[in-house]
């Protein structure tokens, strides 16, 4: 019974980092849900009271303190059984510093009566949905201070509510379970309607929530097609966070074989977490070859992982003058010698000089990835003195094409801005009427042939 008791159980630590980048402001804040009744705390409105401590970047430390200059993404954590939000220090100390919001709701902590895990899920849910909104509260020290990015993050009982806060849930941007337990309503089923990015880290030696029972099954049940499992050989329960009587005790009954110690179980942890939270909610596209690099850099770690799907870094191909970047993109912008090419923010775009130019493709992530190319300048050939001939030109709708290689497979038109206007399958007579009168460049064979369309 003890054991089951335990089976939630959270865990906490403490340690200083040196090289903080922010000071660490808090704040506490109840948020209110009228659908439902209970919860923690006072002062939210009628309705279920979800008492939140939030840590942020700040100028300074302290409470109530302004919140440091930009927009910080969020991170909604979950504690475990019989635990509260103070058994995380380390957690909120080391991502407020690094430029995260860190939200911790109080509900659902006592041991008599036990707590209501759907709940607990549920208010994990709404708190993510409230500090984002608190972005646009005039009066909030959050006021524009949001950045519009989510991940709901938990350990043990906390790891398996934040399977049912993720359930179905668009607004957010990925989980993370440590030492996640199954939960009733059960986390492994919540798991399967999960489709954003998630991690699962498991301590080896962990006896309270044995990964074969609770982790593993959770990790296969995520419909995710980007999750990664991690175990960390010798690791602990507990040992992701700070000391903590009732999680400690727990552990020293149920758990055999821990060899590496809380220290080095938490910056294996942050080595992989670090990389992973800078590319799912800072939008840093390199951080994805970090994350990769350490779910392998230490023998001390096992990881199981699917591919997730990094926006490619583009390459420049040029053809017949036109440069054109290799991926698409929900937007472009191409540079000459660093600075921006007013209007060229196509795929393709047709350079007027020789010179080192640039693009930089933008995705739906919010990442953009870019390349260089060194254009040497190709000349328009006239109608005259090209090997491939363009007749009737000017022409009022069908031109003919003689004296062709056939060496491509669609022939280009651009317009004098250089942007595509027609792609047309190889063919001797080419049906130019759509094309509003004026100059035109044609790419056949390699060649950029000049067109004019007078009707």
């Amino acid at each position: 019974m003890i054991k089951k008791l335990l089976l939630m159980a959270c865990m906490s630590g403490f340690v200083v980092f040196s090289y903080a980048q922010f000071q660490v402001g808090h704040m506490t804040k109840t948020f209110n849900d009228p659908s439902r009744t209970g919860g923690f705390g006072s002062g939210g409105g009628p309705g279920r009271q979800i008492q939140t401590e939030i840590y942020y970047p700040a100028t300074t430390t302290g409470d109530n303190v302004p919140v440091a200059t930009g927009e910080h993404p969020v991170i909604v954590f979950g504690h475990g059984f019989a635990m509260s939000w103070d058994a995380y220090s380390n957690i909120w100390q080391y991502y407020a510093a690094k430029g995260y919001i860190l939200a911790f709701p109080r509900t659902e902590s006592g041991l008599f009566p036990g707590p209501n895990h759907n709940d607990f899920g549920l208010d994990l849910k709404l708190v993510g949905e409230r500090v984002l909104a608190e972005n646009n509260v005039t009066a909030s020290l959050l006021f524009q201070k949001v950045k519009n990015a989510v991940v709901i993050m938990g350990h043990s009982m906390g790891g398996g509510a934040t399977m049912i806060a993720g359930a179905s849930n668009s607004n957010i941007k990925g989980i993370v379970g440590l030492a996640p337990a199954e939960t009733t309503p059960s986390a492994i089923t919540a798991a399967a309607s999960i489709t954003v990015p998630a991690l699962v880290f498991s301590g080896s030696s962990d006896g309270v929530t044995p990964a074969a029972e609770h982790h593993t099954p959770i990790y296969t049940a995520l419909n995710s097609s980007c999750k990664a499992f991690v175990s960390i050989i010798g690791g602990a329960h507990c040992y992701f966070a700070n000391t903590n009587f009732n999680c400690d005790f727990g552990e020293t009954t149920a758990s055999t074989g821990i060899s590496i110690t809380r220290s080095e179980q938490q910056t294996r942890t942050y080595s992989i977490l670090d990389p992973w939270l800078d590319f799912i909610l800072k939008d840093n596209c390199s951080a994805y070859a970090s994350y990769l690099a350490a779910l392998s850099a230490s023998p001390s770690i096992m990881a199981t992982q699917s591919t997730c799907v990094a926006n490619p870094i583009p390459v420049i191909n040029e053809n017949a003058g036109v440069l054109i970047s290799s991926v698409s993109g929900l937007s472009y912008q191409w540079y000459l010698d660093g600075v921006p090419l007013s209007g060229a923010t196509e795929q393709s775009y047709t350079p007027s000089s020789s010179g080192n130019y640039s693009v930089s493709v933008y995705f739906t992530s919010g990442c953009m990835q870019s390349a260089l190319y060194y254009f040497a300048g190709l000349s328009v050939i006239e109608n005259s003195s090209s090997t491939v001939l363009l007749f009737p030109n000017p022409t009022n709708g069908i031109v003919r094409v003689s004296n062709h290689q056939h060496v491509q497979t669609e022939i280009l038109v651009l317009d004098q801005s250089g942007r595509f206007v027609l792609t047309i399958p190889y063919t001797l007579e080419v049906d130019v009427s759509p094309l509003q009168n004026g100059v035109y460049f044609m790419i056949i064979d390699g060649q950029r042939l000049k067109l004019i369309v007078d009707k």
